[in-house]
């Protein structure tokens, strides 16, 4: 088969940016012939994606040469990921049929969270429309700028209305799928192609992993540092849940984000003699599963609906539960009191963080079972399984046979 990726940009960026770093020479590997078709080469500080039979810029060819280049190539399918601009879409969905992988809240959300600011954090479960506007400034649902709001609004209705020109629509979550039916997308064409790590990353993980012992509980936070990925909440749980445990409570960020100096400003001033904060930056990838395995627990406080939040699973592979609040997608993985705790969710509070990572770590018992909980559902959510339910979608979109799954 023929499959032209069709992203924005041409670079191992964001989750999109890994998810195509990994599928591509699956794909490959399986005969396909993959080309990538893209709009950008940014940001230059990123790695490129793996090398393709055939690829085109748009904006170093210009959009009519770049679509001729993919249209003299022939694809069967294009597999999309999201573009900047809908004109650019629409040319390329005259070329062949297309699935698109929606990531996030493409064309379902003006901001693209999916959350209201005010009064406080909540998740949004409200159907896209003209009836946003009217909530985006009370609700703090993005910025301030009017121009912006119109801009995104306009945006987000033409991707909306792009969408039912995909023959299919595939998601990573249940929680997506529904986001997409809600907006109207026919049931036939709306898939939950579940995905997780791919398998054999980790020897360690096959084996069992042997606990680091130490007089504090260890806990993990991985990912991009901003305000709605609940930093500060999980910042001012520390000292309840340390007072709780009666035993000190070592956290490590790991990642970077433009809440950095906030976060560490805030853990600067926590006067609970029990918490240490420390914070790492981005780690390389032996690095971070290293900080899994001496874990005794990782916490993924975000306050918006995460489409799936992969590093949970990445986590459960070293035998680390996890906590994290019950939004978006993550209950999808996250089973409570199997492979890990979930908070409530509407709305996300601190007292509700606090108690969840209390309850997993109180009791020895409950933490062991977690831990194993932990390896057996990451067990489930595997690249290898995600390929073959690709294929099933991809392979019918074009009428050829089915794979079997």
């Amino acid at each position: 088969m023929r499959i032209a990726v069709v992203n924005w940009n041409n670079r191992r960026f964001g989750g999109t940016g890994s998810y195509l770093s990994s599928i591509i020479p699956i794909l490959q590997s399986a005969g396909h012939e993959v080309a990538l078709w893209h709009e950008v080469d940014r940001p230059d500080t990123h790695p490129v994606l793996p090398k393709t039979t055939e690829a085109w810029s748009v904006s170093a060819l210009g959009v009519d040469r770049a679509v001729a280049g993919l249209r003299s190539w022939r694809p069967d399918v294009l597999y999309a990921h999201g573009l900047l601009d809908p004109s650019v879409e629409r040319r390329a969905l005259d070329v062949a049929p297309a699935v698109f992988f929606a990531h996030d809240y493409y064309g379902t959300c003006i901001s693209g969270h999916k959350t209201f600011s005010k009064p406080v954090v909540t998740p949004c479960d409200r159907r896209f429309g003209w009836g946003c506007l009217a909530h985006y400034y009370p609700r703090r649902c993005g910025g301030l700028s009017p121009i912006t709001l119109v801009k995104e609004f306009g945006r987000q209705s033409e991707r909306l209305d792009l969408l039912s020109r995909y023959a299919a629509i595939v998601t990573h979550s249940s929680h997506m799928q529904q986001e997409y039916l809600k907006h109207g997308i026919e049931p036939h064409k709306v898939f939950n192609v579940k995905y997780g790590p791919g398998a054999g990353e980790s020897p360690e993980a096959q084996a069992g992993v042997q606990k680091h012992i130490s007089q504090a509980w260890r806990l993990l936070f991985v990912g991009r540092m901003d305000r709605l990925k609940g930093g500060a909440e999980l910042i001012d749980a520390l000292p309840d849940v340390a007072r709780r445990l009666a035993r000190p409570v070592d956290l490590i960020f790991a990642g970077d984000g433009p809440d950095r100096a906030a976060w560490q400003a805030r853990a600067s001033s926590t006067r609970e003699s029990a918490v240490s904060v420390e914070f790492r930056g981005w780690v390389a990838r032996a690095q971070l599963d290293e900080l899994y395995a001496r874990a005794d627990l990782l916490v993924l406080p975000s306050l918006w609906p995460e489409p799936l939040a992969l590093v949970g699973l990445e986590a459960g592979r070293l035998r680390l539960p996890t906590v994290a609040f019950d939004v978006g997608g993550i209950a999808d993985w996250l089973h409570h009191g199997v492979n890990g705790i979930l908070a409530p969710g509407n709305p996300p509070t601190v007292r509700g963080l606090a108690d969840a990572v209390v309850a997993a770590l109180r009791d020895p018992h409950t933490l062991a079972s977690l831990r194993e909980g932990a390896a057996q559902a990451s067990a489930v959510f595997t690249l290898d399984d995600h390929f073959h339910r690709l294929m099933n979608v991809l392979q019918t979109v074009t009428g050829a046979t089915r794979c079997e799954s």
